[in-house]
């Protein structure tokens, strides 16, 4: 429903644009149009009381219609001004009849609602004419009583030529109200036509009634020429054309798209297996974020008890390690005071007496069960100091046996809530093992040989929390379930598997590369004990199998070795420079074989010769000149060498000397060019060379020979056939000869 605009309450100007000059006709019933057009114009003044009563109605119609919105939807035909600009220009006065009709029409308009109808034609007749004469006489005229505030009236000529004058003005202002006046007086009628659809209705009147514009030349325009115009048509040109390039644009845009999407159709109906395969990559998809999920919620629970496990070992080593350093302290005090005089021993035997006693005790007691062990087993060629002395008292085992018991039972605990098939290696494995014999191509281009190891770390380590790679019954790592696993899942990748260097063979170097080496680190570097053999054993066997059999991706495995390696070299050095001890007393307090200083230095002596043993047994896993620094340099030129150089010479320095060369890899001799042993042996060759001078005097052949079978295993062959001449041993030169 059209809204009705806003009236405005200005009378419409007889000569209005809308009217032209154009006059309005009123026809009553029985008149042709002819005569309905020409009727009301009167040419020239009316004469007598005509003109008089003319006057009068026009001045209270003009009285009316200064209060009623509606009224300028009709106006008064009045004859324009001739456009020659004369003043003589004849004017139509309406006649009676015409105002008369007019005046009842708006009686009519205000009766109903105060708006014209559109929709009714109304026939004045003279007896109406009569009554609404009558009804305007009864009406009172408020007009007579307004009091003059104003100049007299001008005259209508007067006032017409005032308004043809100030209408230019006014055009702008008004023409948009009179638009919008018109536009609703259309939609009025329109709404009208429609409502009386069927009807006989006359429209004559709403159509004799509108206006034809007629061009306004007092109206200004801006000047226009030639250039103006072709400028305005080269820019309206220019943003056609910029338009045309836009929309040609899209139109390739959309070709291109149509293109693409019959391309992806056409695809689609050829690959019957699309389906399928979304609904494997969604299900791996929702299976990945949920084993990542599972994890990340696990793993804080697993470095806990990862970290309780290392803990409780670490505090066990730290017990051995300052037992034994307490220990060495007291007796080498103990034995110290021993050989001082009586006077300062009898000064001092209260304070060390009762620091030393208890300790001493504990000490002997141990060795003595350990004796009667070893005579059980029937091991007699055990020397004292070669024991590890890691035994713990019954408390201390049952409170590490205990809180051992209790992490494990927490490990336990940990994945009981999970499902297998998000803890279980095997069955994580298998389904990545579908995704490479499915889809082979997505499965390498995703890089999941690069994945696996980052989600199975957490697991690999929930399986190593109670491994212990220093105890001698600790399970390898090819019988744990996770290496067997991944042994199994690269084995298949490789038998399905076209490519010849499939990225699946890293998989296991990788987990361990970056799981089990640095857990490895951590036990050589806290816990591991250099003076155990089996600690070491256990250690290399580990070692040798990480990083011998599994070095395939070196450029991934190098840093992890070296880090390791160099742990192991750092941890030697510090139980070199801690834990080797060999004191030299006099001649007379050795002497005796049961005496306590002798016994102390024979102990000391051989745990300093048992590190020396356990460091070359390295010698296949760490390189040749940092072996030989360790164990010949900084152990044997150092401490074996200066205490065997204080002993007596006898059989007890020969088979010291033979055990030392029994240590020596035979790796370092192998050469059969070789006449001169190694740099860092001459010290050792030269002790041996004296032995056997003191040796010979005394006439001891057996233990001369077994010096002559070291020099030559030792691959000091000059220097034992100098011997040979020197003190005439011809029946050694034999001994020389097997060994070339």
């Amino acid at each position: 429903m059209a809204h009705r605009p806003k009236r405005t309450f200005r009378p419409r100007r007889a000569d209005s644009s809308d009217s032209d000059g154009a006059q309005e006709t009123f026809a009553e019933p029985g008149e042709t149009g002819e005569q309905a057009a020409r009727g009301p114009a009167v040419q020239g003044p009316p004469s007598g009381r005509g003109h008089a009563e003319v006057a009068e109605l026009l001045r209270r119609d003009r009285g009316r219609r200064r209060g009623r919105a509606w009224a300028s939807s009709r106006r008064a035909a009045t004859a324009a001004p001739r456009l020659d600009g004369s003043s003589d220009v004849p004017v139509d006065i309406p006649d009676a009849v015409f105002i008369q009709a007019t005046y009842g029409k708006c009686k009519l308009a205000r009766a109903q609602e105060d708006y014209i109808s559109l929709d009714v034609k109304h026939a004045f007749t003279n007896s109406g004419m009569k009554k609404n004469s009558e009804d305007s006489e009864s009406e009172p005229d408020d007009f007579k009583d307004i009091m003059p505030f104003t100049p007299k009236p001008q005259t209508l000529r007067q006032r017409m030529a005032e308004e043809t004058k100030t209408r230019n003005e006014e055009t702008s202002d008004d023409s948009q109200d009179e638009k919008n006046q018109d536009i609703w007086e259309q939609q009025q009628m329109r709404k009208a036509v429609k409502i009386t659809k069927g009807q006989d209705i006359d429209l004559s009147y709403s159509r004799e009634s509108q206006t034809v514009k007629k061009f306004d030349a007092s109206i200004s325009f801006p000047p226009v020429s030639l250039e103006i115009i072709k400028k305005q048509l080269n820019t309206r040109l220019t943003l056609l054309q910029d338009t045309h390039r836009s929309h040609l644009r899209e139109y390739e845009k959309y070709i291109q798209d149509i293109k693409s999407s019959k391309s992806t159709i056409q695809n689609l109906e050829n690959s019957s297996n699309q389906a399928l395969s979304f609904k494997f990559y969604k299900s791996m998809k929702i299976y990945v974020e949920n084993l990542i999920d599972c994890l990340n919620e696990k793993i804080i629970s697993i470095q806990e008890i990862e970290s309780a496990m290392h803990a409780l070992l670490l505090k066990q080593a730290m017990i051995f390690m300052k037992r034994r350093q307490d220990e060495l302290k007291h007796e080498s005090a103990y034995l110290q005071q021993l050989s001082c005089t009586p006077e300062t021993s009898i000064n001092n035997s209260l304070a060390i007496d009762e620091k030393t006693q208890w300790i001493l005790e504990e000490v002997e007691s141990r060795r003595a069960r350990r004796r009667q062990a070893r005579v059980l087993s029937g091991n007699c060629t055990h020397e004292e100091g070669t024991s590890s002395d890691d035994e713990l008292s019954s408390a201390d085992m049952t409170d590490f046996q205990k809180s051992q018991g209790d992490i494990l039972q927490d490990h336990k605990k940990i994945f009981e809530d999970v499902h297998s098939d998000f803890c279980n290696i095997q069955n994580i494995l298998l389904k990545f093992q579908q995704w490479r014999e499915k889809f082979p191509d997505s499965y390498y281009e995703a890089f999941i040989s690069l994945c696996i190891p980052k989600l199975l770390n957490p697991l690999i380590r929930f399986q190593l929390i109670d491994w212990n790679p220093l105890k001698f019954d600790s399970i390898g790592l090819k019988q744990m379930p996770w290496f067997t696993s991944i042994k199994e899942f690269i084995d298949c990748g490789m038998e399905d598997s076209k490519k010849e260097d499939s990225s699946d063979k890293k998989i296991l170097s990788t987990v361990i590369n970056k799981t089990v080496i640095p857990r490895l680190t951590g036990f050589v570097e806290f816990i591991w004990d250099p003076l155990s053999t089996t600690q070491t054993t256990s250690l290399i066997t580990q070692c040798r199998m990480i990083l011998e059999e599994h070095s395939t991706c070196e450029n991934e495995v190098n840093k992890g070795k070296q880090d390791l390696l160099k742990s192991i070299v750092s941890r030697m050095k510090k139980a070199i420079e801690d834990d080797v001890f060999i004191p030299l007393y006099p001649k007379s307090a050795v002497e005796s074989r049961t005496s306590p200083h002798s016994k102390f230095q024979e102990r000391q002596f051989w745990s300093g010769l048992k590190l020396f043993g356990n460091i070359l047994l390295w010698n296949e896993l760490l390189p040749e000149d940092i072996l030989q620094e360790l164990g010949l340099g900084k152990l044997l030129n150092r401490y074996l060498i200066i205490a065997l150089l204080n002993a007596i010479p006898g059989p007890d320095v020969v088979k010291k000397c033979s055990q030392i060369a029994a240590y020596l890899p035979e790796k370092w001799f192998q050469n059969s060019a070789m006449r001169t042993s190694i740099p860092q042996l001459e010290n050792f060759i030269q002790f041996l060379l004296q032995a056997a001078r003191k040796l010979s005097r005394n006439e001891i052949r057996d233990e001369v020979k077994e010096i002559i079978l070291i020099l030559v295993k030792i691959k000091a062959l000059n220097q034992a056939e100098s011997f040979i001449e020197e003190y005439h041993l011809d029946h050694l030169r034999s001994v020389i000869k097997e060994f070339e």
